[in-house]
């Protein structure tokens, strides 16, 4: 396959350490977007939840970032797993771009952190999310050209997908809590926006990166991509499901509405981890057809 790199136990490893981390970043920054744009919706069993879990995330994150470059060592220095803690390897692990990409991703994965503090913690936290998201146009096919297009898009792209991502867990949680049902429709309205942001940002990284549409039925990259946009159109899919039918059905208290909206939540989770996984895998050993 045109643009495929070998896929061994150490790339492996890779593909499941980056998605973790990705949905780590996704969630700590979802987390904190979260308790921002309806503190004032939200109740404060469920606000105190979002603060909670982008706290935990973000510790995770910190704990993944540091197994990355034990793992990229382990790719680069051809030995496998012993490379990983080989402390030259390491070197020229830090003064690459996922060194960069680590500063600004550590230090935003810290700041997140602060969203436990009163008042100013807010303001920190959410520069964090900004820190974790421009992290990810340090590194990877980002890194192309044009690099200023691509780090715009790429950073546009990953706030709207952490405001959806980082809103499902406290959304099922808020389907228990009497004013649930209003905080889900006012959800699906602003959701809009951002599914648009999401849509747009990713057509056009898509397209940049790809060069054509032949590109993408003939290369591995393209063919990967394909797969990540089949499971983005079902996670659509549920969460249109949600916002035409179950939110209504739970605003008008019918039976078993929220049993049947906290298991669509649960489909959209799992999706998102199959997205993940996939994005993963582009980034890890495909090539985008732009790059060959």
């Amino acid at each position: 396959m045109i643009g495929l790199a070998p896929i061994d136990g150490v790339v492996a490893l890779a593909i499941l350490a980056k998605t973790l981390g990705y949905g780590a970043a996704l969630l700590a920054m979802g987390g904190v977007l979260f308790t921002v744009l309806f503190a004032k919706r939200a109740e404060e069993s469920v606000l105190r939840f979002a603060r909670h879990f982008a706290v935990g995330s973000a510790i995770v994150g910190l704990a993944v970032l540091a197994l990355r470059f034990g793992i990229r060592a382990a790719r680069i220095s051809g030995m496998g797993f012993e490379g990983a803690t080989d402390p030259m390897m390491l070197g020229f692990v830090w003064d690459s771009p996922l060194g960069t990409a680590a500063i600004w991703r550590g230090v935003g994965e810290l700041a997140i952190l602060a969203i436990l503090l009163p008042r100013v913690g807010q303001r920190i936290a959410l520069a964090g999310t900004l820190a974790i998201a421009i992290s990810f146009a340090q590194v990877g096919h980002s890194l192309g050209q044009p690099k200023s297009a691509l780090a715009i898009l790429l950073v546009l792209h990953l706030l709207a997908a952490a405001f959806w991502v980082g809103a499902l867990l406290p959304l099922r949680k808020a389907a228990l809590t009497p004013t649930g049902a209003d905080l889900l429709h006012h959800f699906g309205n602003v959701a809009a926006y951002g599914v648009a942001v999401l849509i747009v940002a990713g057509a056009a990284l898509a397209w940049l990166l790809a060069g054509s549409v032949t590109a993408l039925f003939g290369t591995a990259y393209g063919l990967v991509l394909l797969v990540k946009v089949g499971i983005v159109s079902a996670l659509f899919g549920i969460a249109a499901l949600n916002k035409l039918k179950l939110v209504p059905a739970l605003r008008a208290e019918q039976h078993d509405a929220t049993i049947a909206l906290r298991r669509s939540i649960s489909m959209e989770m799992l999706a998102v981890v199959l997205i993940l996984l996939t994005t993963a895998t582009l980034t890890s050993v495909t090539t985008p057809p732009i790059n060959l």
